[in-house]
């Protein structure tokens, strides 16, 4: 099993019932069994041009989970979740519903069309490192360091919700059942 770290996201709708459905989603996918999750933390939208007051505020997450899918098929499996959950592709970085990003897949890395892990940008988004902090503190980001030290050199903006972690511990471990 490879361990992988998906991050969540979602500024359009009722964003934490999208990420605790989708959180299950991912949980439930065959060839996956969650590790660990965050809380959800809030932060401003961040477009092509910059980070934008004016769109709606996302929430962000992150899942750990460790998988017998290749990198690709979790891609894919991702796409369906966000697929379900009304997820359109118009504008880069525009609104969604729902976002679930591979930020790595072990140690491996890969730079495809469709698929570059580590994420190249994850070392720069608070949004990404803070809730990964939370699921799993002792996380390094390859070719980058320990998040807790880039979450730290960057500075957290982003401000955590008052909500239970994604997934319950009970869900988390290998012998849960949907």
């Amino acid at each position: 099993m490879t361990r992988a770290v998906i991050a969540l996201g979602a500024n359009l709708g009722d964003r934490g019932s999208t990420l605790r459905a989708a959180a299950a989603a991912v949980a439930a996918l065959p060839g996956v069994r969650p590790v660990s999750s965050s809380r959800e933390v809030e932060s401003v939208a961040v477009t092509l041009d910059g980070p934008d007051t004016a769109k709606p505020r996302y929430r962000n997450a992150v899942v750990v989970v460790d998988t017998d899918l290749a990198p690709q098929e979790l891609l894919d499996a991702l796409h369906g979740i966000e697929d379900e959950h009304g997820r359109t592709r118009e504008v880069r970085w525009g609104d969604r519903t729902l976002d679930l990003d591979v930020v790595t897949f072990g140690d491996e890395r890969i730079d495809t069309a469709t698929l570059t892990v580590p994420h190249p940008r994850a070392h720069e988004r608070a949004f990404v490192l803070a809730p990964w902090a939370d699921a799993d503190p002792g996380a390094a980001l390859p070719g980058h360091g320990p998040v807790v030290e880039l979450l730290a050199a960057l500075g957290d903006d982003t401000v955590r919700v008052d909500e239970p972690r994604l997934l319950e511990p009970a869900d988390a471990r290998p012998e849960a059942t949907s």
